[in-house]
């Protein structure tokens, strides 16, 4: 780049541009001169070819080729920075006990280690210190707008390294940022301290503070993030969350909703979703833990600390810290301070089975940073399913004669307890059919799966590759590798489920007809599921269709079209 001549300083002086020190102006040999109108200059500022600037104050900033700059009030580089790098994030604990240093090559995993793992010291150090290293090599006194972004009718944008691609319309506030690749930033949205993955969105009147936004994630409609971690497909509108991990597809889309001090991944909150995170005592501590798939009706609400199953359905007002993350596919239900729990009971809704098959649906991300595994039958909760049937086992011989049981407190009534284990045993056997009848026994079996914010994976295989390591960039490739041969995995893991329940090793008969019966056992489930969805599409769910008409065939004709049914 070079400096200016005296002649293209006085054509850009005749078409309203002004500079604190023209000699601090660098341009591209083929920069044009005359799409930059009205623009006010200070520090140093490098423009690439083809850039349009209009209207526009601009100070401490390369500007790429094809960006434009259009009535911007101030975008301009105040100090040195690393543009949200390094920022400390108090995900999960609002005292901080779970802070991660955000970097603009963050994944679910690696920040779900960092921040739950904290008993692994030394894991949490180097990831740490990857964090605060990434942050201090990309620290400079220059801002960069990337190639073909667009900025246009923003107030203040400062100290913030804008990707390529990235749109900025009508945003008040972008502060200590980086937005990466095809972000968009909408109107009075304010962000400080912050870094966007690719393809996010933050809009309409969306305010951010100390946040990872991830890959396609929507902020939206005046929704309030702060200290919280959001990973991919989340999507996020007019409530708040605060020190929230919210894992994939974490959503939340109702004014009165508020997620605090959690951890959430493919969660939906219903209208007035609420949590209280202390008792008074020692102030704002606690934490919950509502695992994949968890879904709150309206007016849900929890008082941490709390953990449930994954898929869980929470109805009602529950303060009496439960834990069920044994139980998954669970109920529970509020009544008079009380928490039932009616284990199982959600593997016979068909709401289950769209929850778990639509993420997969929607997952239309084109960088796929975030490992997200979508397996209806997979380890972890076939293990879960079968430490599940032993505890109801227990209880009911425990107490024979009982009506109810009590489990981690929580209320569990004896005919609920005989149904759960027909239901877990059920879905043990689709589970265990599915796994065996794809690939192969070489890999070896682990006793304990967990889902790593969104990847299933042995725990065996983390524990031994967070023992031994070196590297973030050694994580990442681990973790890579083991999604690749996950089929494997789960097959072994299968083989020797199998063999606990026959009491032997399982010969390859025994196998076929796991198999079979995995597939009997599925298609029973389905059955059951599809009559769930069927009488939700019935001429009784009708009631309100076709309002003005006087025949059954036109108010069911607008039920069918309104509800797109064949």
């Amino acid at each position: 780049m070079r400096n200016l001549t005296q002649s293209e300083i006085s054509i850009l002086c005749s078409a309203g541009n002004r500079a604190d020190d023209w000699q601090t102006l660098f341009v591209d040999d083929n920069f044009d001169i005359n799409t930059i109108q009205n623009c006010r200059f200070g520090g140093r500022v490098e423009i690439e070819a083809g850039v349009t600037l209009l209207d526009s104050t601009i100070s401490n900033y390369h500007i790429c080729s094809g960006a434009k700059v259009i009535s911007t009030t101030c975008l301009e580089c105040r100090k040195e920075s690393s543009f949200g790098n390094g920022v400390m994030v108090s995900t999960v604990n609002d005292n901080e006990g779970r802070a991660v240093a955000i970097h603009n090559d963050l994944t679910a995993q690696e920040a779900y280690i960092s921040a739950m793992y904290r008993h692994r010291k030394d894991t949490v150090k180097l990831l740490t210190d990857h964090a605060l290293s990434r942050a201090e090599s990309l620290r400079s006194t220059m801002g960069k707008v990337g190639k073909n972004s667009t900025i246009v009718g923003a107030k203040f944008i400062r100290e913030t390294n804008i990707g390529e691609n990235v749109t900025i319309d009508g945003a008040s506030l972008i502060q200590n940022a980086t937005l990466l690749e095809g972000v968009k930033m909408g109107v009075d949205v304010k962000a400080v301290d912050f870094i966007a993955a690719q393809r996010a969105r933050v809009d309409m009147g969306a305010i951010v503070e100390s946040c990872f936004i991830g890959e396609d994630v929507i902020v939206s409609n005046g929704f309030t993030a702060v200290g919280s971690l959001i990973f991919a497909g989340s999507h996020l509108e007019n409530g708040e969350a605060s020190s929230v991990f919210a894992g994939p597809y974490t959503v939340s889309h109702h004014k009165s909703s508020l997620l605090i001090a959690g951890v959430f991944s493919f969660f939906n909150a219903g209208s007035g979703t609420n949590q209280s995170n202390h008792l008074f005592k020692c102030g704002a501590v606690h934490q919950s833990v509502h695992r994949r798939g968890c879904k709150f009706a309206s007016n849900g609400y929890v008082m941490s600390p709390a953990a449930e199953g994954e898929f869980s359905l929470i109805l009602g007002r529950h303060s009496k810290h439960h834990d069920t993350s044994l139980m998954p596919f669970s109920y529970l239900i509020e009544n008079s301070g009380v928490t039932t729990l009616l284990p199982g009971f959600g593997l016979r809704s068909y709401g289950t089975i769209r929850d778990i098959e639509k993420w997969q649906q929607r997952d239309k991300r084109a960088f796929c940073r975030d490992i997200i595994s979508y397996e209806e039958y997979n380890p972890l909760l076939a293990g879960k399913a079968i430490k599940a049937v032993k505890i109801l086992t227990t209880l009911k011989a425990e107490s024979p004669d009982a009506e109810q049981y009590h489990y981690n407190n929580t209320t569990i009534k004896s005919g609920a307890a005989s149904r759960g284990i027909t239901l877990y045993n059920q879905y043990i056997t689709a589970s265990l059919g599915a796994m065996l009848s794809k690939g192969c026994g070489s890999a070896e079996h682990a006793t304990k799966w967990v889902d790593l914010s969104g990847q299933y994976i042995d725990k065996t295989y983390l524990d031994n590759l967070l023992d031994n390591l070196t590297s973030v960039e050694e994580l990442n490739s681990a973790l890579k590798a083991f999604d690749a041969g996950y089929t494997d995995a789960a097959h072994a893991w299968a083989v020797a489920a199998l063999a606990d329940r026959l009491g032997k090793i399982p010969t390859a008969e025994d196998i076929d007809k796991a198999i079979a019966d995995g597939k009997h056992a599925h298609e029973a489930m389905r059955r059951v599921t599809d009559a769930d969805k069927l009488s939700d599409c019935s001429k009784a769910m009708a009631v309100g269709y076709g309002t003005d008409s006087e025949s059954e065939e036109e108010v069911m004709e607008d039920f069918r079209v309104v509800r797109n049914l064949s």
